[in-house]
């Protein structure tokens, strides 16, 4: 903007009326009108696949790895989403490992966190972890294949199990989500996954020594990439309008 332009936008608003050159000041959202637009330009419709995974895999120091991967996809016009349990259990060629002798306290208040929660909390040596959520969206309306009978259903409430030289591992279905987690022997420590009531939690708990621990959540979204129709336009519309009530 040249100074000319400049002077010429100052000269209009001063010469506005009060009320309204107020429109040109901030006016703070409270959080029940931030509430009404929240996820309002991501129509249902454009939606055609959300897909999840859950892996937890622990390798212990004589090599063997103990784990599960889950998987959740969810297309349009389906109507029960279902999880699937796929077992991980490779037996190693190592010795068994020493006890543990490390000590770990607190951390009682990390199960109280409200979103994403991930810790890592090591007393040993020569360990290894990893916490990561991955959010993938794309745009190109393509669905990938999905895989009908990958691995075993875990129904609501049901629990799968599996155990080697590394501990035991438990998939749980737990307040409408599902919970990973793996309690190792030998005092070697404890990890946990779990997504459920709107948050994710991932903690590694690491007492031994030379073990190697993953968590990993994945969420894939796929989008349809039609161009807006009249009705959601006027569906944005009206909520635009829905403002005027509120002085805005």
């Amino acid at each position: 903007m040249n100074i000319y332009h400049w002077l010429a936008a100052t000269c209009l608003v001063v010469s506005l009326p009060t009320h309204a050159a107020s429109i040109f000041q901030p006016i703070e959202l409270k959080d029940q009108e931030l509430a009404l637009l929240r996820g309002r330009y991501v129509m249902p419709d454009r939606i055609v696949y959300f897909g999840m995974t859950m892996t937890s895999t622990w390798q212990n120091a004589a090599g063997d790895v103990l784990g599960a991967k889950t998987t959740l996809q969810v297309q349009q016009h389906t109507i029960n989403p279902q999880f699937y349990v796929s077992l991980i259990n490779q037996k190693g060629n190592g010795a068994a490992p020493v006890n543990g002798s490390g000590s770990i306290t607190g951390g009682a208040g990390l199960n109280t966190i409200q979103g994403v929660a991930q810790s890592t909390r090591t007393a040993g040596d020569g360990n290894s972890s990893s916490n990561n959520v991955d959010i993938n969206v794309q745009q190109n309306g393509q669905v990938p294949t999905v895989a009908t009978n990958e691995g075993q259903l875990l129904s609501s409430g049901s629990t799968v199990s599996s155990s080697n030289g590394v501990g035991a591992l438990s998939v749980s279905s737990v307040n409408g989500g599902v919970q990973l987690a793996i309690q190792a022997t030998n005092n070697q420590g404890d990890a946990l996954q779990r997504i459920a009531s709107g948050g994710v939690t991932q903690a590694v708990n690491l007492i031994g020594a030379g073990n190697q621990v993953q968590n990993l959540t994945q969420l894939n979204i796929v989008l349809r990439n039609d161009l807006p129709s009249a009705s959601s336009l006027n569906n944005n519309l009206e909520q635009l309008k829905g403002l005027r009530s509120l002085g805005y």
